[in-house]
């Protein structure tokens, strides 16, 4: 059964409900790898003629294995392959591992499109002074970065977190000289405690990152990848800034405002998300190859919490 979940605001709101089918089971890390000899014949004849409509082949659940292996062959390059094709699935740490992309980005403009088109200003305009997953899931991504970030104080280091608000769930007093907060609420931002400066921009408007080559050691973004419509974009930008060996995180869990997710996210599940967002990196270039870890800290009990990382190519 498709999981639906909305967006947990905090412990004490009410979730908000959404429409969110997933293809995969929502904590184990599993893609529905099993539909593809199932779905097999009827790919086959999508791509030769007799066309259903695609969006709604995934609003009924087709894998994201699948889509993309379709995907691929139509445009040329290599069927999609990977050590996920074991009967069981794999684990979120296997997805990324031995992965042979397609020559060319799979995904169409469709795929990146929103159940609501309306101005991305006018959704953010009011403040919200809430948190977007559970104080579990916050509390697994911050030990994450304590474990990965430099260490605090550390001289001439810079930190952008992108898709910033209110709050970063950086380590408790945690500072740099330069922790800049890229968001689209500038109240929520000036509440920030961990920033030093900020900077509102819609990235689905403008992509381009107003920031020097080679400025960045780390980026990080939480909950927000699945808001981002032109992501090839944003990540090459992302690898513009960073500095040589800049490490980039991209952490989420299975919670949305599902209106404003893109299409191709609110249709597929949390191991496929593991590969759509580790297919930004792929394809921005420049990236080391990306590695998955999930970090649920209590799986079926609180939110899942899932980190997609790179880092640049310190030869770029």
């Amino acid at each position: 059964m498709p999981k639906c979940v909305g967006l947990r605001l905090s412990p004490r709101l009410p979730t908000l409900a959404g429409i969110c089918p997933s293809s995969s089971s929502s904590h184990s890390g599993r893609s529905a790898v099993g539909y593809v000899p199932i779905l097999a014949k009827e790919l086959n004849k999508w791509k030769t003629g007799g066309r259903a409509p695609r969006r709604l082949v995934l609003g009924l659940g087709v894998s994201f294995w699948a889509q993309l292996m379709n995907m691929s062959c139509a445009v040329g390059g290599k069927s999609f392959t990977a050590s996920a094709r074991l009967k069981s699935g794999p684990s979120f740490e296997e997805i990324l591992k031995n992965v042979e992309w397609p020559e060319q980005f799979p995904f169409k403009e469709e795929d990146f499109k929103r159940f609501d088109e309306s101005s991305d200003q006018l959704f953010y305009e009011a403040p919200r002074f809430v948190t977007h997953i559970d104080d579990p899931a916050i509390a697994a991504l911050t030990k994450y970065y304590s474990k990965v970030f430099p260490p605090s104080n550390s001289p001439g280091v810079s930190i952008l977190d992108m898709c910033s608000s209110w709050v970063s769930h950086f380590p408790p007093g945690y500072k740099q000289e330069r922790i800049v907060g890229m968001g689209m609420n500038e109240e929520e931002l000036k509440r920030n405690p961990v920033l030093t400066e900020y900077v509102v921009q819609d990235l689905n408007v403008n992509p381009k990152l107003p920031f020097e080559d080679n400025s960045f050691d780390v980026i990080t973004n939480v909950v927000s990848v699945d808001y981002i419509t032109k992501p090839l974009d944003v990540f090459k930008e992302m690898r513009r800034i960073l500095k040589p060996g800049g490490l980039a995180i991209m952490s989420f869990s299975n919670r949305c405002f599902w209106t404003k997710a893109i299409s191709i996210w609110t249709s597929t599940g949390d191991a496929d998300h593991g590969l759509i967002v580790g297919s930004y990196f792929h394809y921005a270039g420049g990236f080391e190859p990306p590695q998955g870890v999930d970090i649920s800290p209590n799986p079926g009990r609180s939110d899942p919490m899932y980190i997609i990382y790179s880092r640049k190519l310190s030869t770029v």
